[in-house]
């Protein structure tokens, strides 16, 4: 093998400090290109406006000029172009050439970055993130919404727009009472984040809020049940009230009778409900898996 050229050790240089150190710890977009390539001058903006969006992630992009870098080229076997790979520590880890769409080069990368240990700016605040977002939420398990509130406040200023940050937040509003603050919280999601399933948790408790209402006499209403069992309408309500107070455990009982009894009652709504508060207290919780068996033993026994 004959030895390197000046011009050519030099592009290999270049492509060692551009590309393969970057690609270490980043998922480096090499787009192989030329001046006079028609299709390349189409594609370019697609992929600056990727790794810009992707950036957070990991993600750069490096081009390289055919012409000016001929070797680098065969050393790829680049015999059209654009070629573009994604490389990941030295190593092509996909071929992209034939991707062209924008939302094409976003299905691709989502399922690359999935895969590899990219090092990215988000990925870091997510693993810092993640501690305290387990403590935010451990607080307001235990009913302590002032500091849960405190915390997540805390966390939003540290991710601002965060779809689970606010959702906490959220929730923590609705335990003290603020449902138009937790709404207003929620209507600052943009669109994408709407099937999040901490954002529907936190959608449901905001419902179940609006919904429910404290009962003054509590235990007047429950004598007024016990009096009249066939009072669906009370029943309901001692139902909204049980969970208004915090009982979820008496609010799932009262819902589940009623179901057992009438699955039909007012177009369902107990059964409604009741998937509510499964989705406020949060659908992988053990009680709820337990509540949902004796709901489906009801519908389906």
């Amino acid at each position: 093998m004959s030895a390197l050229s000046p011009s050519e050790r030099e592009a290999v240089e270049a492509f060692r400090r551009d590309v393969v150190e970057p690609s270490m710890t980043k998922l480096v977009l090499v787009d192989f290109w030329a001046e006079w390539c028609g299709p390349c001058k189409q594609l370019s903006p697609v992929l600056e406006k990727i790794a810009a969006d992707y950036a957070d992630k990991g993600v750069i992009l490096a081009k390289i000029d055919v012409d000016k870098n001929q070797f680098i080229a065969s050393q790829f076997q680049v015999r059209s172009i654009p070629t573009v790979y994604a490389m990941f520590q030295g190593q092509p880890v996909a071929d992209l050439s034939q991707v062209r769409s924008e939302s094409q080069y976003r299905q691709m990368l989502d399922e690359i970055l999935q895969q590899l240990p990219i090092q990215s700016e988000a990925g870091d605040a997510e693993a810092e993130l993640e501690p305290l977002l387990a403590m935010a939420e451990e607080v307001l398990g235990q009913g302590d919404a002032e500091r849960a509130l405190t915390i997540y406040t805390q966390l939003a200023d540290m991710a601002p727009g965060h779809p689970v940050v606010t959702a906490g937040l959220a929730r923590a509003l609705v335990q003290l009472g603020r449902t138009e603050e937790a709404q207003a919280a929620l209507d600052s999601l943009p669109e994408d984040t709407a099937k999040a399933p901490e954002v529907e948790r936190a959608r449901a408790a905001l419902t179940l809020a609006t919904e429910t209402a404290p009962v003054d006499d509590l235990a007047g209403l429950r004598a007024e049940v016990e009096a009249d069992p066939s009072n669906m309408e009370k029943r309901y309500e001692l139902a909204g009230g049980l969970m208004a107070a915090g009982d979820r455990e008496g609010a799932a009982d009262m819902l589940l009778a009623m179901i057992a009894e009438d699955k039909a009652w007012n177009e369902g709504a107990a059964r409604e409900r009741l998937l509510k508060l499964f989705e406020v207290v949060g659908l992988e919780d053990p009680w709820v898996s337990a509540q949902r068996r004796k709901l489906s033993a009801i519908l389906f026994g």
